[in-house]
């Protein structure tokens, strides 16, 4: 079988299966010089450049990576990354938001910065994106500080209502095509043929949209119908997390989307997200991002 069918396989069964669905934010082709120079980035959406002139960089932590000629660069949501450019950087670039029925995402495992090399077609894809999306780019500013706030934000995402059924359809189709370059077929499909129980699926949709709620592992297990030591051990076997873990992993993800892209008070965030107090909720917060909820809000 060739890799790309394998791939487009892959892919048609992983979005069947999971319902993953991306919504454009932006799309655009631009030239950056050394002001594009912006550090510790952590967003809510995915990131997707083509490079086709210069010389930039993204770096974490963990991670240093130069952006070149002929490469695709992927940097999932939530994953915080420095970019910059010492001369001259030209590149296409799109910002999607993921949404999938059971709160999961595509990227799950590989929270990095991601890159593959560009097929031909990747550059005529982004072409036809930015053509059926006119207006999409971050004429603005390239400032994430800027274009993250919420009433642009929602801007975006408003233009999306107005695009026509075929538009919407063949966006979604160039956004899966380019995400599907950064999937290792034979990596993937290992970790396809792990069903997850539908108990479980149950379980992490019931997380996803009740985050607010009082979730404990022992109403979790009762809701599938298993004790809470079998429930707890199953839910680990099959997403690698324990129920609380995984539980506030989205609750903190949910505030970072929120803080960014809201005026909610902090304590209305920790409402929102189920935590008991905005204080309890401030030192998880920081436990997770590194970073208390203030000067995250500052940052982005």
């Amino acid at each position: 079988m060739s890799d790309f069918l394998c791939r487009f396989q892959f892919l048609i069964a992983t979005v069947m299966r999971n319902r993953f669905t991306f919504s454009l934010l932006n799309a655009d082709y631009v030239q950056l010089n050394e002001s594009w120079n912006y550090l510790n980035v952590i967003s809510p959406f995915y990131r997707l450049y083509l490079i086709d002139d210069g010389i930039g960089h993204l770096s974490n932590p963990g991670q240093h990576i130069t952006l070149e000629k002929g490469q695709l660069y992927l940097i999932p949501s939530f994953t915080m990354f420095n970019q910059t450019c010492p001369s001259h950087l030209s590149q296409y670039y799109m910002h999607i938001i993921e949404e999938s029925s059971d709160g999961s995402s595509l990227f799950a495992s590989s929270r990095k910065l991601l890159q593959t090399a560009a097929t031909p077609s990747d550059i005529e894809l982004f072409k036809r994106l930015i053509a059926i999306n006119p207006g999409r780019g971050l004429r603005r500013s390239d400032n994430p500080k800027v274009y993250e706030k919420s009433n642009i934000l929602k801007g975006f995402q408003e233009a999306n209502s107005r695009l026509q059924l075929s538009t919407v359809l063949e966006t979604q189709g160039v956004i899966q095509i380019l995400l599907s370059r950064f999937l290792d077929c034979q990596v993937y499909e290992k970790e396809h043929k792990k069903m997850i129980p539908s108990r479980i699926m149950e379980a992490i949709n019931y997380i996803q949209t009740n985050l607010a709620g009082n979730l404990s592992v022992e109403d979790l297990a009762a809701r599938a119908n298993l004790s809470a030591d079998h429930f707890s051990r199953s839910f680990f076997q099959h997403t690698g997390q324990r129920p609380l873990q995984y539980i506030q992993q989205k609750r903190i993800e949910r505030a970072q989307f929120l803080i960014v892209t809201s005026n909610y008070s902090f304590a209305e965030i920790a409402e929102q997200t189920g935590f008991e107090s905005v204080n309890y909720f401030a030192r998880v917060f920081k436990g997770t991002t590194g970073q208390t909820p203030g000067v995250y809000r500052d940052h982005h």
